[in-house]
């Protein structure tokens, strides 16, 4: 789904020129916090008259004094788990939610303020939430965002051919929403979010339940978006593939507190600092489990087999120890799945 937030047309043709964001934050983000009162019932019928006469409520805190900021052009994936705060916190800075506590600046303008200048800027993609019209083709939905941001129909045809080609879709659009794939139908919700040509992209689950290949197109059309009109994109996905695809940088969220904000590569030098090494041994040799033990932490071994977790310090001399020591026919070292670094993030729940 995305949300066009379109006030009239007419609003459009007053806009004030954009501001420069050269020198400063696209998206500027200080101690936000949201928190939602949440009414307590006791069970029973004295709870339930309780209730109804004097009802008493407690507090959740659902994002806790976040702070961070982007870049123009920048790409930021925004992880978390089920519950964490991530959409809470994209809808307070789409405007969509007003924030409890702390400020949102995006382009320079407070998003609550919904005001044209900064609703023709940005725009909102839900994964699997439908915004064109299922009944009509693709391009007639097309046609009424158009309308609402006032767009002229030779800077339509323009665009829709643009980013048609972009996501591979330009015979699609021509059929009823109903007949397409989901992936095709991710394709042409994508295009209809991007008509306007926002400059910051929100994403939440861009890829959910579509198969590998529409999940890899989408990700090369975002990538090449970003880098053909700099478009700033906050990203969150459970696909831990759309993040390392797009983003050097990651914002990991939990519990509604913000525990790391940094690069990837240093997310799993911090919480992984160890490597996986996988080996391949002589069929021939004689090779002991008890042997095995003292390279490094044993993970599997079938056969001729095994794989290792090496911390990253003792890399060089375990290999080297390896070599020297046994008949090695294949090794290779690898990192860690970043599923399994995001999990142990989250276990930890701190930095």
């Amino acid at each position: 789904m995305y949300y066009s937030f379109g006030p009239p047309k007419d609003s459009f043709k007053k806009l004030a020129p954009k501001i420069d964001s050269q020198n400063m934050p696209i998206i500027d983000v200080q101690n936000l916090g949201k928190v939602y009162p949440v009414a307590v019932k006791e069970p029973g019928m004295k709870g339930t008259l309780q209730h109804f006469f004097r009802r008493t409520y407690r507090n959740i805190e659902a994002v806790k004094q976040v702070s961070f900021s982007i870049e123009p052009g920048e790409i930021v994936g925004f992880l978390g788990p089920n519950g964490a705060g991530k959409t809470t916190t994209l809808k307070m800075l789409t405007g969509l939610i007003h924030p409890s506590s702390g400020s949102v600046r995006i382009s320079g303008h407070e998003p609550f303020a919904r005001r044209p200048q900064f609703l023709q800027q940005i725009t909102l993609v839900m994964g699997q939430k439908q915004q064109l019209i299922w009944d009509l083709p693709a391009l007639d939905s097309l046609r009424i965002t158009a309308a609402v941001y006032g767009i002229e129909e030779r800077e339509f045809r323009q665009r829709v051919g643009e980013l048609a080609e972009m996501l591979s879709i330009q015979t699609q659009l021509k059929q009823p929403v109903r007949k397409l794939s989901l992936g095709e139908r991710m394709k042409a919700e994508m295009l209809a979010a991007l008509l306007h040509r926002p400059q910051v992209l929100f994403l939440d689950e861009p890829t959910l339940g579509l198969d590998v290949n529409a999940q890899t197109a989408v990700r090369q059309f975002l990538q090449e978006y970003n880098q053909r009109y700099g478009a700033t994109i906050l990203l969150t996905s459970h696909y831990m593939a759309d993040i390392t695809a797009l983003c050097d940088r990651v914002l990991v969220i939990h519990q509604g507190s913000l525990i790391y904000d940094g690069l990837l590569d240093g997310l799993l030098e911090r919480f992984a600092p160890y490597r996986e090494v996988s080996i391949e041994f002589d069929s021939t040799q004689a090779v002991t489990k008890d042997q095995l033990l003292t390279y490094g932490t044993l993970q599997t071994l079938e056969g001729c087999k095994a794989t290792f977790l090496v911390p990253a310090d003792d890399l060089t001399q375990m290999v080297s120890n390896l070599l020297n020591t046994l008949k090695i026919q294949d090794l290779s070292i690898a990192e860690p799945p970043i599923e399994d670094v995001i999990a142990k993030v989250f276990a930890a729940g701190k930095t």
